[in-house]
């Protein structure tokens, strides 16, 4: 299903981006803006402490800190759940303090840890919640719902009529985000909303979470105590301490180079591993093995320990040992199947991954466009390398391409 989020904004006079953030234009081209915010309460506890900083239109932010350090405070004065004691905040170029807290909250998605579902409503009523709310018709509530569970992921036919006690804590999240996105609001609150389920689903709505929002680019507010997951999953990363941001920068940055003492020791010693899940395989990092073709005889010598074999469309098909090499026949009775690749841009945490599962020396990669078209392979030393040169690139503000590294030897696959 395709949803045609701005037509329907467009098009329904009461959708939230037609009420409370109606504008020109952005006043500081930002999305969500925080401007000396304070909250202090009336037992002196400052739980948030002259906050300023900007998240883009269709930015994903993460807020990372230990239990108590302000990031759930941050989000909640957003939608006015907690108000702020001093400064300004603006969601679309608007003092949020001049709109109505009711009106607000329909045009901000609110996800939460518990998802809060009505026991009493089924999924589907459960996710055309917001849209009834707003006046649209049962009927459109009903439809765009149904375009929401399909788009997460849960087939409407199958989970619509069901109800939440009948769904699994991973299902229920997901019908969480969808009741948050079915208004189509700006903005998208999310409170470890991952938080109550086990590794292996969270690792699931992490990466389901990922293509969503590659396709609806919300602005996205997203608390989490995990700096993996923040790393994972955040455009730029908000590290708090208590009550203060002690660094606001891109997940590689903050991993290869903390600002401050503080942000060193909550990201961990290990940090050099996790700036493996953020950093991209370029095709720089590559090198280029010896090549043969399918259709190709056995040629006499191979020059290496092995070959890169493909179709005649220069797709991956396999590869060939020296050992199998020797004889007669051609390249395609004799190749073996290639189970140990990844498409150009999967990070490098995933390629030491896919060595690690194939016990292979080396993966090949291809094309992301899905042709399958081979451009080289990585190595370990190659690896290593693009770790690096990602680190001193931050460090120096530079293109990986542009870093010289002097202390690493690779050679050619043989």
């Amino acid at each position: 299903m395709t949803l045609t989020w701005a037509t329907d904004s467009q098009r329904n006079p009461t959708h939230p981006r037609n009420t409370a953030f109606t504008h020109s234009a952005p006043q500081w081209g930002a999305m969500i803006r925080f401007e000396h915010v304070t909250k202090r309460y009336p037992d002196g506890t400052t739980a948030v402490d002259d906050l300023s900083f900007e998240v883009a239109e269709g930015e994903l932010v993460t807020l990372v800190g230990p239990s108590g350090c302000g990031k759930t405070t941050t989000m909640k004065m957003v939608n006015r759940l907690i108000e702020p004691s001093d400064g300004r905040i603006s969601v679309d170029g608007r003092d949020i303090a001049a709109v109505d807290p009711v009106e607000l909250r329909r045009g901000i998605g609110y996800v939460i840890q518990q998802v809060g579902l009505f026991p009493h409503k089924t999924v589907l009523e459960n996710t055309a919640t917001v849209p009834h709310l707003l006046g649209w018709s049962r009927a459109r509530a009903r439809a765009r719902a149904a375009e929401l569970l399909d788009l997460v992921g849960l087939d409407p036919a199958v989970h619509g009529p069901r109800y939440p006690e009948q769904l699994s804590g991973g299902q229920r999240q997901r019908v969480g985000v969808a009741r948050a996105l079915a208004a189509d609001p700006p903005v998208l609150l999310m409170d470890e909303p991952f938080g109550a389920v086990d590794p292996v689903v969270r690792d699931h709505l992490q990466s389901a979470f990922l293509r969503l929002q590659s396709q609806v680019r919300k602005t996205v507010l997203f608390v989490t105590h995990d700096i993996e997951e923040a790393v994972r999953l955040g455009d730029r990363i908000a590290v708090y301490g208590q009550g203060r941001i002690e660094q606001f920068d891109a997940p590689a940055a903050v991993l290869g180079a903390p600002a401050t003492p503080y942000v060193a020791d909550f990201v961990g010693a290990d940090r050099g591993l996790k700036r493996l899940s953020v950093t991209p395989i370029e095709e720089g990092d590559l090198e280029q093995p010896p090549v043969v073709r399918l259709d190709d005889p056995l040629p006499r010598e191979l020059g290496a320990r092995w070959a890169v074999v493909l179709d005649a469309a220069g797709e991956l098909h396999g590869w060939l040992s020296a050992e199998q090499a020797r004889g007669t026949g051609t390249v395609g009775e004799r190749a073996r199947r290639m189970d140990a690749w990844l498409p150009l841009g999967a990070s490098l945490k995933q390629a030491f991954s896919t060595m690690l599962q194939h016990d292979a020396g080396w993966i090949a990669v291809i094309d992301p466009e899905g042709t399958g078209r081979f451009l080289g392979v990585l190595t370990p030393a190659r690896l290593h390398e693009a770790l690096r040169r990602s680190i001193d690139a931050d460090a120096h503000d530079i293109a990986r391409a542009d870093v010289a590294l002097e202390s690493i030897e690779t050679t050619t696959p043989g």
